[in-house]
């Protein structure tokens, strides 16, 4: 599906100059926000108490202000691609003050606008009302030198009228986990917010029950910059729906259509049909990039689906070390719900709901549309997933057996307590010829495990025969192999390493780790000799996390 941006005219379009050689801001006094962003077309909360919980009505956003961090301020890290490639700033300019009071919300650029955006959601499944950003702000809208719409937002940036139990702060932890996740995902080609560069202050310190266990402690308080084309949810259409504002919701899908989907024509009668279908379309692909690297959300609730198809809100997520189909890296989840294996569905389950919003506004033909619309989507995923894993073992196409054929590897690899990424990564590494050759399986850890499954022969026999139905040579196999399946990812052990170092004002791992993420398809000697290609320490395993950040 095409991923659009709000429609402008692009800069410099009549100079010889191209965005690769553009010299990038060094002087971050000069930078400045759109001076009116779009979003200020919307109904906007004027606010009179910013800082109390109210129930919003009849509005898009809320006016707020930010609630600066005090005290002494460290920068923990930036993403130098973030800031260059969507924000036209040459990284040098982290290290200029202006840009650390930026991230801490003491500075806002010319042009800015902050606001917090109004949401409802549904949670593990039950209505949880007005929800909304409780801690973060959009601070304006910035158009880059490619002609692309961005829009920053301060995480952790003080308490709106949506900060259901005060506080509106996040701890040094869970924001140093969106840093490195978001830029990760972005270089793992999931599609996903961004996160600019990431504060924490010495002395302001907020209250903690990371165990949710009445042990509270206190904890640095940290502001993450985060970025993205727009910030609407599902929720933001849910709220709408439960509180009986149909003409708001009418405006602010045509808004968010004309902006961000300029391709659906505003007259177009079916418009709302297309729309959705995009929505529901673009999701389900991203759903799909979360199975091939074992990504786990953790808290699939609709206020934390994008309605671009964007990864948004990463909170108590995992990266699967052993393959475990029912894998919950959430230790809030005691159902299962939000399990590994069951996101696809949950994203249909989702997207059944956002239809349910958006019923208001629509025609009974348009109904009818939809509702046949979400009857294809759970075919639709499952076959985006199919395809995802069969490109992981260098195929293309969906022949008979196919599902079975994945299903068979991954139970040996589920019996066996093999490793997720490692396994698909060390058969790209290895010649197909040598994966019944018990001498060279035991140079690689993870298929090590895997070749003692039962049914191991007879799969590399059949992987061995749909290679030559498809005439893939073994040189185009492993090329294939090794562009989608990485080396590294974000695993929950590595990052609690970054954590404690963080903790004492160490921030060399967490740099590293947005280093090493940035080509995780490629051998790094550090990564090597710190062990984050080879098993997993055994104290890493069962590792999760809570909802408190």
């Amino acid at each position: 599906m095409k991923r659009a941006f709000c429609v402008l005219v692009p800069l410099f379009q009549d100079t010889k100059f191209t965005v690769s050689t553009m010299a990038k801001l060094t002087d971050f006094k000069e930078w400045k926000f759109r001076s009116s962003p779009s979003y200020a077309e919307l109904p906007i909360d004027e606010n009179p108490q910013y800082n109390e919980p109210v129930a919003v009505k009849n509005a898009v956003f809320s006016k707020v202000p930010t609630e600066p961090l005090t005290g002494k301020l460290h920068l923990v890290c930036v993403s130098e691609e973030a800031l260059s490639d969507i924000l036209d700033l040459d990284p040098k300019v982290a290290e200029t003050e202006e840009f650390v009071n930026f991230l801490a919300g003491k500075y806002l650029p010319e042009g800015g606008l902050t606001v917090s955006h109004r949401y409802g959601g549904y949670q593990f499944g039950f209505w949880a009302d007005q929800l909304g950003d409780g801690r973060a702000h959009i601070l304006g809208e910035y158009v880059n030198s490619k002609g692309e719409c961005w829009q920053p937002q301060l995480k952790g940036s003080g308490e709106t009228p949506y900060s259901r139990f005060g506080d509106g702060r996040a701890v040094l932890r869970s924001s140093v986990r969106e840093m490195v996740a978001s830029e990760a995902c972005h270089h793992l080609g999931v599609p996903t917010t961004r996160a600019a560069g990431l504060v924490v202050s010495d002395d302001h310190k907020v209250w903690r029950d990371k165990t949710y266990s009445g042990m509270a402690r206190q904890e640095r308080a940290a502001i993450v910059m985060r970025v993205a084309r727009a910030w609407y949810r599902l929720g933001s259409f849910e709220i709408l729906l439960k509180r009986k504002e149909p003409q708001l919701a009418q405006t602010l899908a045509d808004f968010i259509i004309k902006h961000h989907f300029p391709h659906i024509d505003m007259n177009d009668a079916d418009k709302y049909v297309k729309w959705f279908s995009e929505v529901a379309h673009t999701n389900l692909d991203m759903v799909a990039t979360w199975q091939g690297v074992g990504f786990t959300h953790g808290v699939l609730n609709t206020d934390n689906i994008s309605v671009l198809g964007d990864t948004i809100d990463y909170g108590p997520y995992g990266f699967m070390d052993h393959y475990y189909e029912h894998y919950v890296p959430n230790s809030s989840d005691d159902m299962g719900r939000y399990a590994f294996n069951k996101q696809p569905e949950i994203l249909v389950w989702n997207l059944g709901k956002f239809a349910e919003a958006l019923d208001p506004i629509l025609s009974e033909e348009d109904k009818a549309k939809i509702k046949a619309g979400i009857a294809t989507l759970p075919e639709y995923v499952n076959n985006q997933v199919l395809k995802t894993y069969l490109a992981k073992l260098g195929l293309k196409e969906i022949q008979d057996g196919a599902s079975s054929f994945i299903k068979d590897l991954l139970d040996m690899m589920q019996s066996t307590s093999a490793d997720f990424t490692c396994t698909f990564r060390q058969l790209a590494e290895l010649d197909v010829t040598k994966l019944s050759d018990t001498a060279a399986l035991e140079a690689k850890w993870s298929l090590n495990k895997v070749c003692k499954a039962k049914g191991w022969l007879k799969w590399v026999h059949k992987y061995t025969d749909r290679l030559q139905k498809e005439n893939v040579s073994e040189e185009s196999r492993r090329q294939r192999m090794s562009k989608v399946n990485p080396l590294y990812v974000p695993r929950n052990w590595m990052l609690q390493e970054a954590i404690a170092d963080a903790d004492n004002n160490d921030f060399h791992k967490v740099r590293l780790l947005l280093k090493i993420f940035k080509e995780p398809y490629s051998v790094n000697k550090e990564a090597e000799m710190l062990g984050y290609s080879s098993q997993p320490p055994s104290w890493s395993y069962g590792l999760k996390l809570s909802c408190s950040s």
